[in-house]
């Protein structure tokens, strides 16, 4: 079997994802967290379900910077 041959890295392009993907990344879980926080208080729902709560949606927000960050490699290649 043959090894692909890879293009060089572009620096610019890997700074920007890895740039936007930090700070969409400490958005998506931060509001995870708070929301999982705020509809347990709101609801009396106890720290145990709380906790539940934030881990679900800080599920969600993995998920949903994993698939952000497949969209932003795809418009900003990081190998040329």
């Amino acid at each position: 079997m043959a090894a692909q041959k890879r293009g060089s890295i572009n620096g610019g392009n890997l700074l920007t994802v890895v740039s936007i993907l930090v700070l969409v990344g400490i958005e998506l879980f931060g509001a995870a967290l708070a929301a999982g926080w705020a509809i347990a208080g709101i609801f009396q729902l106890g720290d145990t379900v709380g906790h539940l709560l934030m881990a679900v949606f800080c599920l969600l927000a993995a998920y949903g910077l994993y698939t952000f960050a497949q969209r932003a490699i795809r418009v900003e290649p990081i190998r040329s």
